[in-house]
């Protein structure tokens, strides 16, 4: 199936003649490289449970991982920030979810040929993502993804984060490389701002962790595309 372009993005020539100049393609982790939702949600049940609730179905806790834990805290009990018991039940979800990083963790169907495509043609590949470094590294490497990677940045290596395009600027700069040269894919409208603000272009992961209060169409992307393959077919 075709990537789906974007209302009021660029015409077929244009796009592809700024296709053939982009070297590199950055991935947000959760929802768009990686499907983590099982071991989040797990992750999530298992505090519930720890602290009396009745877990969720998985169903309704996919959506809002690609938010990450004050989302997943938010979801299952209810408070924000603000409340006392948030830290401590923040805390007992992240260190759940260490132990378990990569139990069910797996790159998103097709998205291994995707990487090894990329690699194969001479372009490199990164990830800029709001998850904490101490969680993304271990990640990365469990799925041996770590020294593929030619740029990694995450929520904490910079003071800012997305939507703030300095994330992904710094990937560039990792990389050796310039943001007109680059694409990101993500699967939340603050990628998709982040791109833009970078100067990048930018497609929509319709299969990553989208809400149902998402217009992804409305972001401004150049495409949304429904499986990993699609990125391959939108750099052709």
């Amino acid at each position: 199936m075709r990537a789906t372009v974007a209302p009021g993005t660029t015409g077929t020539a244009d796009k592809m003649s700024i296709n053939r100049r982009i070297d590199t393609v950055l991935f947000d982790l959760d929802g768009t490289l990686l499907d983590t939702a099982p071991d989040l949600a797990n992750a999530l049940n298992a505090v519930l449970l720890d602290n009396g609730r009745e877990p969720l179905p998985f169903a309704h806790i996919r959506p809002a991982v690609s938010h990450g834990g004050a989302a997943l805290i938010r979801l299952g009990f209810g408070i924000t920030p603000e409340h006392a018991d948030y830290e401590s039940l923040r805390r007992q979800l992240l260190d759940r979810y260490l132990a378990h990083i990569a139990d069910e963790t797996r790159l998103f169907p097709g998205m291994d040929t995707v990487l090894d495509t990329l690699e194969t043609r001479g372009l490199r590949w990164g990830v800029v993502t709001n998850k904490p470094a101490w969680l993304t590294q271990p990640l990365l490497d469990a799925l041996e993804l770590g020294t593929r990677a030619a740029g990694v940045v995450s929520g904490d290596t910079l003071a800012q984060c997305k939507p703030d395009p300095a994330p992904l600027l710094h990937a560039c700069t990792l990389i050796g490389t310039c943001a007109q040269q680059c694409l990101y894919v993500g699967d939340a409208e603050r990628d998709i701002e982040a791109g833009h603000r970078a100067g990048m272009r930018t497609l929509v992961a319709l299969f990553g962790y989208l809400l149902d209060s998402d217009d992804p169409a409305s972001w401004g992307a150049d495409a949304l595309i429904r499986e990993p393959g699609e990125i391959l077919q939108w750099l052709e």
